[in-house]
């Protein structure tokens, strides 16, 4: 029989809500899982994870190793100096090749060279005709024959600077142009007063030529300021 005091006791925790069971990790993944899939649609997505530290395996090398470890190591090393002695007879193949196409190279820039400077030299024995054609052609003619005779000239003079561009003959652009020390030789200069700005070329009182970069001949120019 109970006394009044346990059953009051007793009554009073009967009344208590019961506690909300703590869910374990697994419960709560699972509950987690359970509103997911009530909220919303979630994507799950594999994903494979390689390891870096594995390799090819000797199999895919090639290499059948045998089941002794000490046979399989000594087979690797083998292996392993093989193929450092093969690349390094690559490397050296590779070394003397760059070697040979480097000397080809220098080779073929100094024959390059040479042509251009025989050439030039075959040029300027050219350079006194060119230069008649030149003042044959500034002549005014003063009758129609000698517009002929002119036209005749320019056409052969024309003909031959073509021929000649084609291996690289070219004449310096003179009249108008910057004046150039490289390219240009002046004979004149312009007057205490006549401005200060940038030299160019006045007048081509001769036409200058070059080969290939080369310079044959420099203009023979007058200078002004611009």
């Amino acid at each position: 029989m109970t006394n009044p005091e346990e059953s009051e006791q007793l009554t009073a925790d009967s009344q208590q809500p019961d506690a909300a069971p703590v869910p374990s990790a697994e419960g709560r993944g699972n509950a987690e899982e359970r509103n997911d899939d009530a909220g919303g649609r979630v994507e799950l997505q594999h994903v494979e994870v390689l390891d870096p530290d594995v390799g090819p395996t000797a199999h895919e090398l090639g290499l059948e190793l045998p089941d002794d470890p000490g046979e399989a190591q000594e087979l690797l090393l083998r292996e392993l100096g093989e193929a450092r002695q093969e690349a390094g007879e690559h490397l050296d193949m590779l070394q003397r090749v760059a070697a040979d196409f480097d000397n080809f190279r220098r080779r073929v820039e100094r024959d390059q060279a040479e042509n251009v400077e025989r050439a030039s030299q075959r040029v300027e024995g050219l350079l006194p005709t060119l230069d008649a054609f030149d003042a044959a052609t500034a002549v005014e003619p003063q009758s129609p024959s000698e517009e002929k005779i002119r036209e005749g000239v320019l056409s052969t003079r024309s003909q031959l600077l073509e021929t000649l561009a084609r291996e690289g003959f070219e004449p310096i652009p003179a009249t108008g142009e910057v004046f150039d020390p490289k390219v240009h030789e002046a004979v004149s200069g312009p007057g205490d007063g006549d401005g200060d700005g940038d030299l160019i070329v006045g007048a081509e009182l001769r036409r200058g030529y070059v080969m290939r970069g080369r310079v044959i001949r420099p203009s023979l120019v007058t200078v002004e300021h611009a």
